[in-house]
């Protein structure tokens, strides 16, 4: 495999390196905020993580009969737009996907959730390296990687967020099975959930969101992302990590299976109307 891919090979919003053996990075450069559109989930994002997937597993297979398991130690490492100290992703593009019935009834099902699936269950520990705000669809994206690492915000504010309560939006159940497997503590839901609360990265890391936060921009962030996925990159070699995953998040992959659009606020409103 030759690197950098870029992907699509059209418009790139991907870049995948490979800077040592055992460490892949998927740099998100869709615009400055990295939004997650669909065309960017389907034709970009997803198909990354196949290259990476592809090149470790032909490693893995290659080492397997081996005393040596080297060749199958992998991490990856997701970061925003290295060219911004701004945004690691501002979520879903809303307007497109509720722009239309179909949009609104297969962008879950069909798109996001599968990329849920994807992420959540990768078969080499995933880190988030969080350079900028994290907001929405991007904090799920965030939450289903195994480690975060967040900036400080001491240059320039960076907030993580769950922001739909604020523009009148309900969650699919997928997003709330993310959270609900991933923020472990009912308070510290509560205020994500409920009360959209603009966690800054110190907030952040109290509450267990984040793991690490540093000082600096993106190359800063990214340099501690690469040396939390060198600490965890043999935790792979005997190929479990993905499995285990799989079945430690199994309620949330069942819930990205059967997940149907949730109740909107008008849908809402108008069974409240008609009960009251």
């Amino acid at each position: 495999m030759s690197y950098p891919v870029r992907l699509p090979a059209t418009r790139s919003v991907v870049t995948v390196t490979h800077p040592t053996p055992a460490i892949w990075i998927i740099e998100l450069h869709n615009g400055a905020d990295s939004r997650l559109t669909e065309e960017f989930i389907t034709t970009a994002l997803m198909p990354s993580l196949d290259v990476v997937e592809k090149h470790w597993r032909e490693a893995f297979r290659a080492v397997r009969q081996t005393e040596d398991k080297k060749g199958a130690e992998g991490a990856l490492i997701i970061v925003g737009n290295r060219s911004q100290h701004k945004f690691f992703s501002n979520g879903l593009d809303f307007a497109a996907v509720n722009s239309n019935p179909v949009s609104t009834a297969t962008f879950f099902p069909h798109v996001f959730n599968p990329m849920v699936r994807r992420v959540l269950t990768f078969p080499i520990p995933v880190v988030a390296a969080l350079n900028g705000h994290t907001f929405a669809a991007g904090m799920a994206l965030a939450l289903c990687c195994d480690y975060r690492v967040m900036t400080d915000g001491s240059s320039r504010n960076a907030w993580l967020c769950m922001n739909e309560v604020h523009f009148g939006s309900g969650w699919p159940l997928t997003l709330a099975a993310i959270m609900r497997a991933k923020v472990s503590d009912p308070r510290v839901l509560r205020k994500v959930a409920l009360e959209g609360h603009r966690f800054t990265p110190q907030e952040a890391l109290q509450a267990g969101l984040v793991d690490h936060i540093v000082k600096g921009d993106t190359d800063a962030v990214l340099a501690k992302a690469q040396e939390v996925a060198e600490s965890v990159r043999s935790c792979p070699t005997f190929g479990a990590w993905g499995v285990i995953k799989r079945d430690l998040y199994r309620d949330v992959v069942e819930a990205s299976l059967r997940d149907v659009a949730g109740h909107s606020v008008a849908v809402e409103d108008a069974l409240a109307k008609a009960r009251l």
